[in-house]
C-alpha cells in the first residue's frame, strides 16, 4: 500500500490495493481513531511477533486521505505481565491533564490494560507532546479500577465542557458512562443496557452526535446478524447523564459476516462522524490465509442519519477504487476473477443479497447475506478490492461487508435480470446477459 515502509512487497496474495493493512503480523480492533494537523491517526489492536493473537500492543499508522498509510512503530507495547487493549484518543487542548501545554497540547491515549492472568482490566493513560510518535504511560496508572475481569474499550470525548467515557461492560450487556474533568478522576454517571441483542459480549461501544439526535453504536461477539461478530446502534437522545434510546429495536449496522468493532475518528474535520471497522470476525479470523500480514480495516465512511436509519458513505478519494453502481427491480451482477470464481449481488423476492459462495474457501462461514428491503427498486453501489466486497444499498441505509478469497483480482462485471449500470470503475464490463 502506498506510503508504508516495507519489508513485505504488500503485493502478495489477498492484500488489499486501498484499504489498511499492517505491513507483518496480527491487527484487530482499530484504537484511538484522532485527526490533528492534517494527520488522520489510526491506532490498532497489534501483534508485533506473530500473525496470530497475542502480545497485545498498540500499533500506529498515519495518513493525510484516510486511504495512504504510513504505518509508524508500535506506539504503546504490551509488557510481560498487561495487554495494551483497546481505547480512544483525545487532544488535551486545555491541558486539563497537566501533561503538555496550551501552546503543545498532549495527544492523550485511553486505553484498557488488560492484566494477562484474566483478574482484572482497568482503563489507563499514555500521553504525547509529538503527534503520537512517542509516548509516556501515567504513572499514576490505572485511572479508573472497578476491579472487575471485564471492563474494556473505553471511547473518551469532549463533550458539554467536561470528558465523557463511554466503556462496555461485556459480561453484563451494558454500557457505562463516567465523567472527568481532568482525565484522571472519573465518576460514574449512568448504565446502559441490557438491550437489543444479547447474544454476546458487549464491546467497543461509540457514542456521539448526528443533527437532533445521538447514536450509541455497539459492538457483540458472538450474537451477529448470521454468525460471529456483528455491530448494533441505538438511536437517542444525551442528556448529559445517560443515553436514552428511542427504542429497544434491533438496528444493524452492517449486514455482512466481516465488520466488527468499528468507532469513529475524534476530532475530523468540519465536524464530519468518520467512521473505520475491522474487516474480518472472530468466527475465522486466525484462519485466514494471508502472510505476513492477518486482517484489514473497512473503507473509512461517513455517518449521517435519515428517517432513524444509519446511512453510510464511503468517503470519496483515491480514485483507482474498483466500483460498481448499478440499479435493478429485480437482477442481479457478477463480479468475476473467471466463471467458476465471483461474487453475485443483486436484489431478488424482496430482497438485497450478497453471494459470496464462489469467493470463498473451505473455512466454515455464511456465504450468503439477504436484507428485506420495501423498495421496487434500489440502487447498489459495490466497492470491490483484493479479498473484500463491501455493498452499499438503498442510498446507504444498507451496509454488507464480506472477506473475498480470489487468487487475482476481480475484474470483470456481468449483468443479468432488469438491471442498469450507472458507473463501473477499474473494472471491465465483460458482456451483459438480460
Amino acid at each position: 500500500m502506498p506510503g508504508h515502509n516495507a519489508e513485505s512487497s504488500f503485493n502478495e496474495k489477498f492484500r488489499p490495493r486501498f484499504h489498511f493493512t499492517p505491513r507483518m503480523n496480527w491487527m484487530n480492533d482499530p484504537n484511538g481513531l484522532i485527526y490533528k494537523d492534517g494527520e488522520y491517526h489510526l491506532f490498532f489492536q497489534h501483534n508485533p511477533k506473530e500473525n496470530i493473537w497475542g502480545n497485545m500492543s498498540w500499533g500506529h499508522a498515519v495518513s493525510s486521505d484516510l486511504f495512504s498509510w504510513q504505518e509508524l512503530p508500535v506506539a504503546i507495547a504490551c509488557t510481560q505481565d498487561t495487554g495494551i487493549f483497546s481505547g480512544s484518543a483525545v487532544i488535551d487542548y486545555k491541558n486539563t491533564a497537566g501533561f503538555g501545554t496550551t501552546d503543545n497540547p498532549a495527544m492523550v491515549a485511553i486505553y484498557t490494560e488488560h492484566r494477562n492472568d484474566q483478574s482484572k482490566q482497568s482503563q489507563c493513560l499514555a500521553f504525547s507532546l509529538d503527534n503520537g510518535r512517542t509516548f509516556t504511560k501515567y504513572e499514576g496508572n490505572p485511572v479508573l479500577d472497578i476491579n472487575s475481569p471485564d471492563f474494556r474499550d473505553p471511547k473518551v470525548q469532549w463533550i458539554d465542557g467536561r470528558w465523557l467515557m463511554t466503556i462496555a461492560r461485556p459480561d453484563l450487556h451494558q454500557i457505562s458512562f463516567f465523567t472527568s474533568p481532568n482525565l484522571k478522576e472519573w465518576e460514574h454517571l449512568s448504565d446502559f443496557g441490557p438491550a437489543a441483542e444479547v447474544g454476546g459480549c458487549w464491546e467497543c461501544p461509540d457514542l456521539f452526535q448526528l443533527g437532533d439526535k445521538w447514536v450509541l453504536i455497539v459492538s457483540l461477539n458472538p450474537g451477529g446478524y448470521q454468525v460471529g461478530s456483528g455491530t448494533q446502534y441505538f438511536v437517542g437522545q444525551w442528556d448529559g447523564k445517560e443515553f436514552i434510546a428511542d427504542d429497544l429495536h434491533t438496528r444493524w449496522l452492517d449486514y455482512g459476516r466481516d465488520n466488527y468493532a468499528g468507532v469513529t475518528f475524534n476530532d475530523a474535520p468540519e465536524n464530519r462522524r468518520i467512521f473505520l471497522g475491522w474487516m474480518s470476525n472472530w468466527e475465522y479470523a486466525a484462519k485466514i490465509p494471508t502472510h505476513p500480514w492477518r486482517s484489514s480495516m473497512t473503507l473509512p465512511r461517513e455517518l449521517s442519519l435519515r428517517d432513524g436509519l444509519l446511512i453510510q458513505e464511503p468517503i470519496r478519494g483515491y480514485g483507482d477504487r474498483a466500483q460498481v453502481a448499478f440499479t435493478t427491480t429485480g437482477g442481479s451482477i457478477r463480479i468475476s476473477e473467471s466463471a467458476e470464481r465471483y461474487v453475485e449481488v443483486g436484489l431478488r423476492d424482496g430482497k438485497v443479497f450478497v453471494d459470496t459462495s464462489n469467493a470463498w474457501t473451505d473455512i466454515a462461514a455464511p456465504t450468503v447475506q439477504e436484507v428485506e428491503v420495501n423498495a421496487l427498486e434500489i440502487d447498489i453501489q459495490v466497492y470491490v478490492d483484493r479479498g473484500s466486497v463491501e455493498v452499499f444499498a438503498c442510498q446507504g441505509s444498507i451496509s454488507i461487508t464480506n472477506l473475498t478469497l480470489i487468487e487475482t483480482d476481480l475484474t470483470d462485471v456481468i449483468s443479468s435480470g432488469d438491471t442498469t449500470i450507472v458507473k463501473c470503475e477499474q473494472l471491465s464490463l465483460s458482456r451483459l446477459v438480460m
